[in-house]
């Protein structure tokens, strides 16, 4: 019998980190890594949740959502930068808050040799965009990472992105 894997609390803690800055608009690609996080933003009457077909329509959206006055983030697999680097420079030139919560692939653990271009150049590349770049590699500092990340963002109109390492996400064994 395998052992029960623990239940992830630290997607509760991203949760309540966008909950303490306001986050109101939460765009996401579907992804396993950040289901429950996209559950309790979909369940929140605070917030509103909003499944796109690829990730660059969620820099648009976000883009929309702080000219409307609402604080938003965008929430995707580190494949989904790449889909991503055009719609970078609207935040960049216009000045614009963008905070991304990016779970890696190509890491640690990696099974899908699909994934490894971008997860092993998905943090120049978003350097090379002009992303500022927190990264939590422990599920204690999910939270706190997340919620400096989010007051860079906001309080310095810049493109902020969290990046979730593989080895919190957990080992993948398609061996068996």
């Amino acid at each position: 019998m395998k052992p029960e894997t623990p239940p992830r609390l630290w997607p509760g803690d991203i949760y309540q980190s966008l909950k303490k800055v306001d986050v109101r608009q939460v765009a996401y690609v579907p992804d396993a890594g950040h289901t429950q996080l996209i559950i309790n933003c979909q369940t929140d009457a605070d917030m509103t949740a909003v499944s796109l077909t690829t990730e660059e329509e969620g820099v648009a959206l976000l883009a929309g959502a702080w000219l409307g006055g609402q604080r938003g983030v965008l929430l995707m697999q580190s494949s989904g930068v790449g889909n991503c680097i055009n719609m970078l420079s609207v935040p960049l030139h216009c000045r614009m808050p963008l905070l991304m919560i990016v779970t890696m692939r190509g890491e640690w653990g990696e099974f899908n040799p699909w994934q490894l271009p971008m997860g092993q150049n998905t943090e120049r590349v978003l350097r090379d965009m002009g992303v500022y770049i927190q990264r939590a590699d422990h599920a204690e500092e999910v939270g706190s990472v997340t919620y400096a990340a989010a007051q860079l963002a906001f309080s310095s109109n810049c493109a902020v992105a969290v990046l979730l390492s593989q080895r919190l996400l957990g080992f993948k064994d398609w061996s068996k």
